[in-house]
């Protein structure tokens, strides 16, 4: 899934969404978790509510506790 479309649909209000990145997805976050990666580079933006939000919808399509991906990103 696209991630700047779901932050655009889900959070129509916060402007910050258009400055996403078009090739973002959630299974490429994935992999920045995985590989130490930037993820605020990956997405795009440089804020904590932004990341927040896409990791909390990464959680629910891993269907795992949010901790656990915070756990990845330490």
């Amino acid at each position: 899934m696209e991630i700047k479309k779901f932050y655009l649909e889900n959070y129509p209000g916060d402007e910050l969404g258009l400055e996403l990145s078009e090739k973002a997805t959630f299974a490429g976050l994935l992999f920045e978790l995985y590989r130490d990666g930037d993820v605020y580079e990956y997405i795009g933006v440089s804020d904590s509510l932004i990341r927040e939000r896409l990791f909390e919808k990464l959680a629910e399509e891993l269907q795992v506790e949010i901790q656990h991906v915070y756990n990845l990103w330490d």
